[in-house]
């Protein structure tokens, strides 16, 4: 698929390949990939081939696992939500083995309960988002050593050699005790990052640094989609009919801002392909004339003699 593969390949960012059917070609199954980009990317970056099936009454990712075992991450199938794909209200992952049936477990359980007194599992508390459920299948695929490529230490993506490395900004001074312009440092970290964009030499440069914004898991719109997604679960907290509305409201400007990023998911490798324009061949130089002689003197007339 043109939108996935970009044109010039990175052969320094390890990526698993995409499924080999023909359903890859065809509009439909471009769409719902993308909408799941955010699930299937940073597992490909592990190495793991990622497919789209129908299950139940939802769409669900199919992960092939090294041991012949693989995940199956989807929303709750029953009863059957009408949110899009990839925008549910929570995730479930669990493993299967097509022979064995002993090696089924949930390894994630998001989704939310409406039975009275269910016991929510922990992780019910992040709902949709991707990044909990990344964690926790890097976790648990590390302990069975099905993990091809495993994660550093800090549990973060390897990023690209040329990706920028920046500095978190300090916390502000909310005290009063600080100058106005340090509140923002947050703002200014960004506009920094702007300005390094502006003075980006090639367009591989400026790919790295969309790196940073883009990134499924850990870039800037991912982590502001927690953080919008943090601020609603805090409005909650007041237990008022106006802390609900503000969640509800929170939590639907975190859902746009995981759309962008899906749709923008592909900018990067975009970027990156592009080339700089190949300045036109010169015309070549008319070889000078060679100058012109001086013009000849003509000797006045003599005068004729009479005889």
């Amino acid at each position: 698929m043109a939108a996935d593969e970009a044109s010039t390949p990175d052969t320094r960012r390890a990526i698993a390949p995409l499924p080999d059917h023909r359903n890859v070609d065809t509009l439909w199954w471009q769409e719902l990939w993308r909408r799941h980009a955010h699930i299937t990317t940073p597992l490909r970056e592990r190495g793991l081939e990622c497919d789209i099936e129908f299950g139940l009454s939802a769409y669900l990712v199919r992960v092939s696992l090294p041991d012949d075992s693989y995940l199956i991450i989807g929303p709750p199938q029953e009863p059957s939500s009408e949110r899009p794909p990839g925008n549910p209200e929570g995730w479930i992952a669990t493993r299967e083995h097509p022979d064995d049936q002993s090696l089924f477990e949930v390894l994630y359980d998001s989704a939310p309960s409406d039975e009275p007194g269910a016991l929510q599992r922990p992780e019910a508390r992040h709902g949709g988002s991707a990044q909990p459920l990344i964690e926790a299948i890097d976790q648990r695929l590390a302990q069975i050593e099905l993990l091809p490529h495993p994660v550093s230490p800090t549990g973060t993506l390897h990023l690209l050699p040329d990706t920028p490395t920046l500095q978190a900004p300090k916390a502000p001074d909310l005290c009063g005790t600080a100058d106005r312009a340090s509140l923002y440092v947050y703002g200014d970290a960004l506009r920094a990052l702007i300005d390094r964009l502006n003075g980006a030499e090639s367009h591989a440069d400026a790919a790295a640094l969309l790196h940073q914004i883009l990134e499924p898991t850990a870039g800037l719109l991912a982590q502001l989609g927690e953080f919008f997604e943090a601020a609603g679960e805090k409005a909650k907290e007041a237990e008022e009919e106006d802390g609900f509305d503000l969640s509800y409201d929170l939590a639907d400007a975190a859902a746009e801002i995981r759309n962008l990023g899906e749709v923008l998911h592909v900018a990067e490798d975009r970027m990156r392909a592009l080339t700089p324009p190949v300045p036109a061949p010169r015309p070549p130089s008319t070889p000078a004339r060679p100058p012109s002689p001086p013009p000849r003197v003509v000797p006045p007339a003599q005068p004729r003699h009479t005889r």
